[in-house]
């Protein structure tokens, strides 16, 4: 599936449990100014090709700070995975690597287990 870029609003909707329809939703939450949120930009777009039940998103941090703390994540890039369509969404944050990518933060495979564990 392509990644679609989300709106606060959209966000907000998500986070509250208003969408009725059953997904699996993984966020990328990014920064223009983040040399870790380029760097992962592509393979990001390509890991989201690879899923046709997952619906991939990226939302950029400066349009909501206030994310940070509702989600319980501190810096970025950061990516967490929610299920909707019922009432409290199940939403999981990917674990920071132990040892980081040094271009990208996560590690490709890192982030394939993660979806495939949680969704």
């Amino acid at each position: 599936m392509p990644v679609a870029r989300l709106s606060k609003s959209a966000l907000q909707k998500i986070l509250q449990g208003k969408v009725n329809e059953k997904a699996t939703c993984v966020i990328k939450f990014y920064s223009n100014t983040c040399h870790y949120c380029k760097e992962l930009h592509e393979p990001y777009v390509k890991l989201a090709g690879d899923y046709d039940d997952v619906h991939f998103f990226a939302f950029n941090i400066g349009d909501y700070p206030q994310v940070e703390k509702i989600l319980g994540f501190k810096g970025i890039p950061t990516l967490c995975l929610i299920k909707t369509g019922m009432r409290m969404p199940k939403q999981r944050v990917i674990p920071d690597p132990e040892e980081p990518n040094k271009k990208m933060w996560y590690h490709i495979d890192d982030i394939k287990e993660f979806i495939e564990r949680e969704k």
